[in-house]
């Protein structure tokens, strides 16, 4: 029976897509990607040459329709996202979902992913930690969610675009200038650049630069008081 790869790949530097990644791409009949252009780019540098199906988040589920149909024919299809893993903030959750109903097989091929990238060099992982992605662009709505997410006291992960940024920093912030953040800004590229510090002090340094480039991942750290000070008023 045919099989939908679900593949990971780099979110900056090329040289972090797996073996088993670069193999599958290399095997299968079909490649699905978020961005055929883009991942056109990411073929052409391994020499791999495959026909391509957009699947992206405006049209995810008419290109599940057709990927299972190409599975029935029997060929092997790889998804890929512009970066990272499929499904994590990305395309990719519904056509996994779509495909597996429909009796085939779905299978991971782990990869990078900004998430656990910045993660791994907080130095404050802990137990519980909460992965929220891409807030409201609208200011009340991003506001109050990350006034939710401080209250709970648990460490989270917040993807932010550069346009949004400082007003991200200025929300949490305002909330909590003392709670430790770390913010990771073009990871694994050439400019990739990691800022750790309060609140506060982080969103001084982004403040007040002219410009700002690039795709950014937030680490707040927990904040075990916090998470008292809920349990008691909750009891």
């Amino acid at each position: 029976m045919a099989t939908l790869f679900i593949v990971g790949t780099p979110i900056g530097n090329l040289g972090d897509i797996t073996f088993r990644a670069v193999e599958t791409l290399k095997t299968v009949e079909i490649i699905a990607a978020e961005d055929t252009r883009h991942t056109m780019q990411l073929l052409n540098h391994f020499g791999i040459k495959k026909p391509l199906i957009s699947c992206r988040a405006q049209n995810e589920e008419k290109a599940a329709a057709l990927i299972i149909e190409k599975l029935k024919e029997g060929l092997d299809i790889a998804y890929a996202s512009d970066a990272g893993t499929p499904g994590v903030s990305d395309p990719g959750a519904v056509l996994a979902s779509r495909v597996r109903s429909a009796g085939f097989s779905v299978v991971p091929i782990p990869g990078p992913s900004a998430f656990s990238t910045l993660v791994s060099v907080s130095g404050e992982g802990g137990k519980t930690l909460v992965f929220e992605g891409f807030l409201s662009p609208k200011a009340g709505k991003r506001k109050s969610r990350v006034r939710e997410l401080l209250v709970r006291g648990e460490a989270f992960v917040l993807y932010e675009s550069p346009f949004r940024i400082v007003k991200l920093l200025s929300d949490i912030a305002e909330i909590d200038g003392e709670r430790r953040i770390v913010v990771g800004r073009e990871l694994t590229k050439i400019h990739e650049e990691i800022v750790d510090g309060k609140a506060s002090e982080v969103l001084g340094v982004f403040s007040s630069r002219e410009k700002i480039l690039g795709e950014f991942s937030v680490f707040v750290s927990g904040d075990k008081k916090t998470q008292l000070f809920e349990k008691i008023v909750d009891n």
